[in-house]
C-alpha cells in the first residue's frame, strides 16, 4: 500500500478515536456522512466539467476521504475494512473483464457486459430486474435506469409515437387532477418525459443539465441587458429581453 494511503487511513483512525479524536468525526454515522459522499461526487463531476485539473485533484481527495471514512466506521462495527473494499472492487473488475484478465478473449460489447452484470445479480440473490438500481440516484437518472432495465425484458415502446402519446396523456391528467393527486400526476408526467427522451437515445439527466446551463446563461444575459433592474420590469418587457438574448445568440 502507498505511503500516503497508509497515512490517510491512520489519520482517519485517529480522528475517530473516542479518547483522542475529533468530537465531530467520532459522532458521525453512515447516515450522516452519506450526504457528504454524494456532494463530493458531484464536486468531482463539476471540476471535470470545468476542466480544472488542480481542483479535480483536490476533489478526488475529498471523495477518497469519504470512502476511507465509511470503511473506518464499518471496521469499528466489525463489518469490513478498507482492504476488504479494495479487494472487492479489484475482484469485480477482473471478473467483469474476462477478455483482459481471463482466457476468454474477444471483445466486450454491451450485451456481454450486461450478461456479466446479470450473473452477478443472480449470484447475490437478486430476483427482480429492478434490483440494484440505487434509490439515492438523481430522480431523472434513476427513472432512465429503471426504464432501461424494463426494456431489456421487452417492456418498452417500439417507436417514438408510443411515449409521445403517453406524455400528452400525462399532461392532460395533471391538468385535470384534483389537488391531492397533482404530485403523483406530476411524477407520472416527468417519468413519461424521460421515457420519450430515452426513445431518441438521449440521456435525460444530461439533457436537463444542458437546458439548465442554457437557461442560466440566458437569464444572466437578460439581467445584463436590463442594467440591474430586470426584476422591476413587467413580464412583457422581460419577454422582450429574452427574445433579444436569443437573437444575439443566433447571430453570434
Amino acid at each position: 500500500m502507498s505511503e500516503q494511503l497508509t497515512r490517510l487511513l491512520s489519520i482517519m483512525a485517529h480522528l475517530r478515536d473516542p479518547q483522542r479524536g475529533c468530537e465531530w468525526d467520532v459522532a458521525q454515522t453512515f447516515e450522516t456522512i452519506a450526504p457528504y459522499t454524494i456532494e463530493e461526487a458531484y464536486e468531482v463531476a463539476d471540476a471535470i466539467d470545468r476542466g480544472d485539473m488542480a481542483d479535480l485533484r483536490g476533489e478526488l481527495g475529498d471523495l477518497l476521504l469519504q470512502v476511507v471514512f465509511h470503511a473506518r466506521m464499518a471496521e469499528e462495527a466489525g463489518h469490513f475494512d478498507f482492504h476488504d473494499v479494495a479487494r472487492a472492487i479489484a475482484d469485480k473488475m477482473e471478473a467483469r473483464h474476462p477478455h483482459v484478465f481471463g482466457d476468454e478473449g474477444g471483445v466486450m460489447d454491451s450485451q456481454r457486459w450486461e450478461d456479466i452484470k446479470a450473473a452477478e445479480r443472480a449470484e447475490s440473490g437478486s430476483n427482480s430486474t429492478m434490483d440494484g438500481v440505487a434509490r439515492a440516484l438523481p430522480a431523472l437518472l434513476r427513472a432512465e435506469k429503471l426504464q432501461k432495465r424494463a426494456a431489456r425484458d421487452g417492456f418498452d415502446w417500439p417507436d417514438h409515437e408510443g411515449p409521445a402519446d403517453k406524455l400528452a396523456e400525462e399532461v392532460r391528467e395533471l391538468q385535470e387532477a384534483e389537488e391531492q393527486d397533482r404530485a403523483e400526476e406530476a411524477g407520472d408526467l416527468l417519468f413519461a418525459a424521460v421515457n420519450l427522451v430515452r426513445s431518441y437515445g438521449i440521456g435525460a439527466e444530461e439533457a436537463l443539465k444542458a437546458a439548465n446551463a442554457k437557461f442560466e446563461r440566458r437569464y444572466r444575459a437578460m439581467e445584463g441587458l436590463a442594467g440591474g433592474d430586470f426584476a422591476s420590469r413587467d413580464l412583457d418587457a422581460q419577454e422582450a429581453l429574452w427574445k433579444e438574448v436569443k437573437r444575439q445568440e443566433r447571430e453570434a
